[in-house]
């Protein structure tokens, strides 16, 4: 038996870091990564698609986005089932419950409102934890499966769960963490065969048979293997289990970091900037340390201003950056500067000299004088 395991589409993501211009791409790619989730169901013969939660954004979206949604999963060849989580919780306000979800749900797309076994394809059961609010105060995955029975030969069971798990949460005294130790205890007792959850965005082995797929699109620069789902094969007779990592992200999310205290450094970056592939669907955050000159600082702003109208996102980290702009003589040499221009020269060098938000603010100052020195204005 063969099925997809998914997890936090989170449809709707409002990407606010993004530009107006790259956002609603990003909108287009998530839907997009469905779209070929259901391929990859066909293509390679998975018998249903298990989707563990934050399947939308909130529950409070356009109505459009849930028709779009539709419009997609209506292409799946197979079952698919929705575990709300904790972007989409089964509280009063639910999507699932909307006007718009309800006249609009394919037949065979299903939601798991409650913890009873929900047989998806003939022999296979999930039996899933959905919350019911965002802040649950106990294990709902450990309440969802405590009375389950070992399943029966032949046949096969998988736990489906969102949230938090014992060995990873860092906040060890939530209420709402799920315990891996009981995890492991059903799948020992024969009481299931798989545990797929959601909530962590990159794909992660908790253990043996107990797997996050992540997100099938990246969401924060923080992941480390995002974009993925995952291919599960289970065998209904030895229940022996292989889980296969399938890539179908599209777009991508990088930290680069460099050192520049040089001209040439800072052409480095460039070369490093314009061999990155898909640029239009990478965001790009720059740690950058060093010393510059206030030419190689005017280079490294020009670059980066070129760079913004080539990237989904190009952002200073400002955080961990350190840059310091030191005005050399050598670079207003030549240029003409006299009288007061020459007169704000060497009091902006002066008052860069520092390290505090004027000095940063006379750095700027420089780059811009420099720049409308060079060209003559």
């Amino acid at each position: 038996m063969r099925f997809i395991a998914t997890a936090d589409w989170q449809l709707g993501m409002t990407a606010h870091y993004l530009s107006d211009e790259a956002r609603p791409r990003f909108h287009r790619a998530r839907l997009d990564a469905v779209r070929r989730i259901g391929e990859l169901a066909g293509e390679a013969g998975a018998e249903f698609v298990v989707v563990c939660g934050d399947v939308f954004e909130s529950n409070q979206l356009d109505r459009a986005i849930v028709a779009r949604t539709f419009e997609v999963l209506r292409s799946f060849p197979v079952p698919v089932v929705l575990l709300p989580g904790n972007h989409d919780p089964l509280d009063a306000a639910s999507i699932y419950d909307s006007h718009a979800f309800a006249s609009r749900v394919p037949e065979h797309v299903h939601v798991l409102r409650d913890s009873a076994p929900t047989e998806v394809v003939p022999g296979v059961e999930v039996v899933g934890a959905p919350w019911f609010s965002k802040r649950p105060q106990a294990d709902l995955v450990a309440a969802a499966t405590k009375d389950l029975a070992e399943v029966a030969p032949g046949r096969l069971r998988i736990i489906a769960g969102h949230g938090a798990v014992s060995t990873l949460d860092p906040d060890r005294e939530s209420l709402a963490t799920i315990d891996v130790d009981q995890l492991r205890y059903l799948l020992g007792q024969d009481r299931a065969q798989f545990v797929v959850l959601g909530d962590r965005h990159a794909t992660f082995e908790v253990g043996e048979r107990i797997w996050y797929p992540g997100s099938p699109e990246v969401t924060s620069r923080r992941e480390d293997d995002p974009g993925n789902v995952l291919l599960i094969d289970i065998d209904p007779e030895s229940r022996e289990a292989s889980v296969e990592k399938v890539h179908v992200g599209r777009w991508s999310y990088l930290v680069v970091e460099e050192d520049l205290d040089s001209l040439e450094d800072v052409v480095r970056l460039e070369r490093r900037l314009a061999e990155l592939p898909d640029k239009d669907r990478t965001a790009v955050w720059l740690i950058l340390r060093g010393t510059l000159s206030t030419a190689a600082k005017t280079r490294l702003d020009e670059i980066l201003d070129d760079a913004a109208d080539l990237f989904a996102l190009v952002s200073i980290w400002e955080r961990h950056t350190d840059i310091a702009v030191i005005a050399a003589d050598e670079d207003f040499a030549g240029l003409g500067l006299s009288g007061f221009t020459q007169q704000a020269l060497e009091d902006l060098s002066d008052l860069a000299a520092g390290d505090d938000a004027t000095a940063r603010a006379a750095q700027d100052a420089l780059g811009l004088l420099y720049r409308f020195a060079r060209s003559g204005s």
